[in-house]
């Protein structure tokens, strides 16, 4: 097998994999099915860990909530009051809260294009049809609680908050009232980080002890479909919710009609968290790691929209009169930063960073990701450290391709005999392939030296897509003059342009021995095939097939004209294929 058909194989295969995860994609239905909504009612404690079953338990939305009749403490809670949202803004983010919810989100480094004053991606939304809020609520097993609909008022009477330049983190205190039960609310943030801290503060100022249960909700109305097939990279990004149990198990479900299936979960999550993703972006609850925890999903359809849930429940606390309870978490809401993911001490967080569906490749594309970083600190651009890539994985590789190359050499030297032996079987393909391995076996030919450099680089291609697909480092990154964003197509198709040359350059220097004309006909399209298909694709990726081929190029030439021999002549025939050597032998 030589490397012009092993690309040929590997376009295709690609070509297939990308289609079928497309055709994936698209036969989802779109429709999601109607559930029950009720108040949630009391709660009994799972004698295990402290935490509450969510079998038969509806947690309710803060929309759907209000459309219900009022839970029996509703009138206890404290009135209605205009004024309760509040504003807060650090360096990376602004934030809408109104005490029970986080109802608008924009990360203030992340503008949603490159054109100049475009706003800040906003990840957060409290609009009905694009709706994506983060809510905290309780559960009361005995007297009342806050639900989503419940009202928390601010503590201070600024609305506004800003993050001076002397300051390195902001408090927000809110508080909600009822039936001799005090809850104070505090969200925190900090400069330069997308971690939100959230704590509640339980003091029972009855008579009587107070049981209650917290639950954290992430709610989100799906975004519209993507555009663009596989050539899109938001295509292939997950949309949808994922958790890390109690057992470090990574789970998730895209936002379909399968959303719930298996039900609606009711998982031990302690020392897990519970996230919804999309492409570079993603949001994620995640309790102090000590308290037990279980997750749960739900799905609604609102006026006709469909919204869907991920719920985290826990911890059960119970709080004597006169006593006081802390509980806190944090919330993550931001870009799927892995370094500072796993500075932040979340376990297991990092996998929200989607390389690959597929373990082996996910390790792959882990290690891809970190080569890149370490070279774009030292280069200071993506696409130079892409280009830095290519030149590791060729130094790695080197061993193998300079045998590849070696065996090449030999192929085009003895191609005059091969066309001799196929000139002399005809059609007998089997008598012509028995010639042409004893043809190897004589001359020390290795005709597969040429695969396994290529079948090496098979996986790391595919991972390198996920890697520039799924990284919000190189979202919008530029590289040099007209590719001013890695992540989206070349405007001009010059690399795909390049990467045809680059390919016809190869397959005149690589041997092609027994091929019949169809195939060869077949081979000489295939730069075109190979071309129109990466037209498309996201420039990094192409800048690096481009360099990849073109030291392979180099390196093919180089080592031809060091291991390379003269071809040897062709030996006479008698118009058969049959050499003078060969009628002596009849002869005798």
């Amino acid at each position: 097998m030589n490397q012009t058909r092993v690309f040929l194989i590997f376009a295709w295969l690609m070509v297939a994999t990308l289609l079928w995860m497309e055709w994936g994609k698209w036969t989802s239905a779109q429709d999601q099915p109607a559930t029950a909504v009720a108040t949630a009612p009391g709660t009994t404690s799972d004698q295990g860990n402290g935490v509450p079953s969510t079998e038969g338990l509806t947690i309710p939305s803060a929309n759907v909530a209000e459309q219900t009749t009022a839970p029996a403490h509703a009138a206890a809670a404290a009135p209605a009051t205009q004024g309760t949202q509040v504003t807060v803004s650090t360096d990376t983010l602004k934030l809408v809260i109104d005490g029970s919810k986080v109802l608008r989100a924009q990360l203030l480094q992340y503008p949603q294009s490159r054109d100049p004053g475009a706003p800040p991606v906003e990840l957060f939304k409290d609009d009905p049809a694009q709706r994506y809020t983060a809510a905290v609520a309780w559960i009361a097993q005995s007297g009342a609680a806050p639900d989503q609909s419940s009202v928390f008022r601010p503590m201070q009477p600024q609305r506004d908050y800003s993050l001076g330049a002397d300051q390195d983190s902001l408090s927000i205190p809110f508080v909600w009232e009822g039936n001799g039960v005090r809850i104070v609310r505090t969200f925190t943030v900090r400069r330069g980080q997308y971690l939100v801290g959230v704590s509640d503060q339980v003091t029972n100022t009855g008579q009587a002890p107070w049981r209650g249960v917290v639950y954290r909700q992430l709610e989100r109305v799906p975004p519209p479909p993507v555009k663009g097939g596989f050539t899109n990279p938001h295509a292939f990004s997950l949309v949808g919710a994922a958790w890390r149990t109690a057992s470090g198990a990574y789970e998730r479900r895209k936002f379909d009609e399968d959303y719930l299936e298996g039900g609606k979960l009711n998982q031990d999550a302690t020392g897990g968290w519970a996230a919804m993703l999309e492409h570079h972006f993603l949001s994620a609850w995640v309790p102090d790691p000590a308290q037990p925890t279980k997750v749960s999903l739900d799905q609604r359809v609102v006026d006709g929209t469909p919204r869907y849930l991920i719920s985290q429940t826990g911890p059960a606390v119970s709080v004597a009169p006169g006593q006081t309870s802390t509980v806190q978490a944090r919330l993550w809401v931001g870009p799927k930063l892995v370094r500072a993911i796993q500075a932040s001490g979340i376990p297991g967080l990092d996998s929200a960073v989607d390389y690959s569906r597929f373990a082996p490749l996910a390790v792959i594309g882990s290690a891809l990701f970190w080569i890149l970083s370490h070279l774009h600190e030292l280069l200071g651009n993506w696409g130079w450290s892409i280009i830095g890539l290519v030149v590791v994985i060729k130094l790695v590789l080197f061993p193998l391709s300079s045998a590849q190359y070696k065996s090449m050499a030999k192929l085009r030297r003895f191609q005059p005999r091969m066309a001799q032996l196929k000139e002399r079987y005809g059609d007998d393909r089997a008598k012509l392939q028995q010639a042409m391995m004893e043809l190897y076996k004589k001359e020390k030919i290795n005709p597969m030296g040429g695969c396994l450099p290529t079948l090496i680089q098979m996986p790391i291609f595919l991972c390198l897509y996920w890697v520039l697909n799924e990284s919000v480092e190189l979202r919008q990154a530029p590289w040099i003059l007209w590719i001013q964003d890695l992540t989206a197509r070349d405007p001009y198709f010059v690399l795909p342009l390049l990467n045809v040359a680059v390919m016809f350059l190869t397959q005149r220097l690589t041997p092609n021995p027994g091929m019949d004309p169809t195939q060869a006909r077949m081979m000489q399209l295939m730069p075109l095939i190979f071309g129109a298909t990466m037209a498309f694709f996201p420039s990094g990726l192409v800048l690096y097939w481009v360099t990849n081929g073109g030291l392979s190029l180099l390196q093919q030439w180089w080592m031809g004209r060091i291991h390379g021999q003269p071809v040897l002549a062709r030996p006479e025939t008698d118009g058969k294929g049959h050499t003078k050597d060969d009628l002596k032998t009849k002869g005798k």
